[in-house]
């Protein structure tokens, strides 16, 4: 394990961003993973994703100053540091390859969404 981390560490099960929030960060998984969940009025909860050490999530909040989307929360014991939209412009003009990087993360979320719903709606038409 790595001593120099500077995230914030969380416990299993904490909520670390909900739904719901307006954001002005993103966050970067150092060490252990973190769940995103789209909470529905009644309550209940649907998982969408498990973001791994070295993935970030968030980003959206970076780019646009809308509520949050979904919740995300530990799995276990993780390790998030924050970064802030100027952190993060910051470290876009030193070096433009981040935000390609965000770009490829965007798309591919997006491209597992859309084979999703597909599958959903297979689903649907085939019961």
């Amino acid at each position: 394990m790595r001593d120099n981390l500077l995230g914030k560490l969380y416990a299993n099960g904490e909520v670390i961003t909900r739904q719901g929030e307006i954001g002005d960060c993103m966050y970067v998984v150092q060490r252990g993973q973190v769940e995103i969940i789209l909470e529905s009025p009644d309550g209940s909860e649907t998982g969408v994703a498990v973001i791994k050490e070295g993935d970030l999530f968030g980003e959206m909040a970076i780019l646009e100053k809308l509520p949050r989307s979904a919740t995300a929360r530990a799995i276990g014991e993780a390790r998030v540091l924050t970064v802030d939209r100027r952190t993060f412009l910051r470290r876009v003009k030193e070096d433009p390859t981040l935000a390609l990087n965000i770009f490829r993360s965007l798309s591919q979320r997006i491209r597992n969404m859309n084979r999703e719903l597909e599958e959903a709606r297979k689903q649907v038409r085939n019961p």
